[in-house]
């Protein structure tokens, strides 16, 4: 990264330095998200009972910002320069590029023996597999440069690198907002969880449903429940274990009620 930094500024190429820009982003996302990992491994207390854990979706959430920011950074520069072409030194473009595939190439092999088993080696190794479609990019747009005298061309090549990392910096973005807005996590059907605890026995109608996530792959579920049997406690269990077992929810709390409570006012009941 250093160095296409570097190389960038001696050349002229603005697809070195894009490459660079997108290598400091994975780098620096990895080292936000390495951290947040940390930050929530911290004990609840007082004032924070549900943990640290949303932390890491903060740092999700800056990370796309980030990647957004240079992303149009590129973009603005590109069309500067294809307004007033610069001079670029495609040989050493060449020859730094080449580097920064080998580093790429080095770094996939390391990570491609744990990316199976861990889904933050196999985020790591994405990355590093993005990055080397870059320094390919790079490397083809000096050649083109040498051979043709487009300069053109490294403008072109830096804002294909800027819009590659454009649609996975979008999903980040909408699955970070969606965590922090309480909305329905990934995957989770509510009208499926609703289905299922009307066919429990002893249910008459349910309202106030609400699932959500406090981060990745950590889902809560609140319910309440109304039940003329009065066998509250069976139709708790009942409830509980039906979430955790068809949907995978095992952080639930359900309110059991003989008749539907303040809040099923004004509120859409499932019965």
């Amino acid at each position: 990264m250093v160095a296409e930094v570097i190389g960038g500024i001696v050349t002229g190429s603005l697809a070195l330095i894009s490459d660079a820009a997108h290598m400091f982003t994975d780098t620096a996302a990895l080292a936000i998200s390495l951290s947040a990992i940390q930050i929530s491994k911290r004990a609840v207390d007082a004032k924070r009972t549900f943990g640290y854990h949303r932390f890491e979706i903060l740092a999700a959430a800056f990370n796309a910002l980030l990647l957004f920011g240079v992303a149009i950074y590129i973009v603005y520069e590109a069309w500067q320069r294809l307004r007033e072409p610069q001079a670029v030194d495609s040989l050493p473009m060449l020859v730094i590029a080449s580097l920064g595939l080998v580093v790429n190439l080095i770094s996939m092999k390391l990570l491609s023996a744990g990316k199976d088993g861990s889904l933050n080696v196999k985020g790591a190794y994405l990355e590093v597999w993005s990055d080397m479609l870059g320094s390919l990019g790079v490397i083809l747009g000096a050649i083109v440069i040498w051979l043709t005298g487009w300069t053109w061309v490294d403008s072109a090549i830096a804002v294909g690198i800027g819009f590659w990392v454009l649609p996975r910096t979008w999903v980040l973005l909408r699955d970070s907002m969606n965590i922090l807005l309480e909305g329905v996590p990934d995957g989770i059907d509510i009208a499926a969880i609703e289905k299922t605890l009307l066919r429990l026995p002893g249910v008459d109608s349910i309202h106030d449903l609400h699932v959500w996530a406090i981060t990745t792959g950590k889902p809560s579920l609140s319910v309440h429940i109304v039940s003329a049997t009065g066998d509250f406690e069976s139709l708790t269990s009942a409830a509980s274990d039906a979430v955790a077992k068809d949907f995978d929810i095992h952080h639930s709390t359900v309110q059991l009620e003989t008749t539907p409570c303040e809040q099923a006012v004004g509120e859409h009941r499932f019965s």
